[in-house]
């Protein structure tokens, strides 16, 4: 019987595969740290520039503050004597382009003829909420004595002009004060008890 020859297999526990040196190891655990590191600076700098493109367009629109408006409206004539005319309108403070209340003090309302002071309208202190307006109804007597040599039969002009100072709060972390004016022009015609279009500037 012939010898069997001697074969040497390799062992079923023996490790075939490739094992990585501890270098590559290292290698290996600095890339990943490197990757994460330039998400994580990618995710900042898009928070970064997300953030300025919000506060660009709250203050080009909630932050930014405008002059509220201060007018005259309507006018009706309520009597007209030898010495006095008098007539309600309202007092209008419009306050829609702000993303802010107004507060204002109190001030007043004069009404001149040529210069001279015919009448006087007190405005108590107030407040305006944000995106809106007030009215308040007001009735006014004006002091036709001191109209000299007008012809009280035809058309009297007169102006309106007055003062509100105030501030506007914005969102209540910002504060900014703002005063507005009134300008308008009025044409009673006293003799029919009307009054043409109020014109405010």
């Amino acid at each position: 019987m012939a010898d069997k020859t001697n074969q040497t297999y390799p062992s079923g526990s023996a490790n075939t595969g490739y094992t990585r040196s501890d270098g590559e190891s290292q290698l290996s655990s600095h890339e990943l740290k490197r990757k994460k590191r330039i998400k994580l600076a990618i995710y900042i700098a898009i928070f970064v520039v997300f953030q300025t493109i919000v506060i660009t367009i709250m203050s080009l629109t909630v932050l930014k503050v405008k002059t509220p408006k201060f007018r005259l409206g309507n006018i009706s004539v309520e009597s007209d004597e030898a010495t006095s005319l008098k007539f309600k309108t309202q007092i209008k403070i419009k306050n829609s382009a702000n993303w802010g209340s107004y507060k204002f003090k109190a001030s007043n309302v004069t009404f001149q003829h040529q210069g001279k002071i015919v009448g006087v309208l007190d405005i108590e202190k107030g407040k305006v909420g944000w995106l809106s307006t007030i009215k308040r109804d007001a009735e006014v007597s004006l002091n036709l004595d001191a109209i000299n040599g007008s012809n009280l039969g035809s058309e009297v002009m007169l102006n309106s002009v007055g003062r509100l100072e105030g501030k506007v709060a914005i969102m209540f972390i910002m504060k900014k004060k703002k005063a507005t004016n009134m300008n308008c022009t009025i044409a009673f015609h006293v003799n029919e008890q009307s009054v043409s279009p109020v014109h405010c500037k």
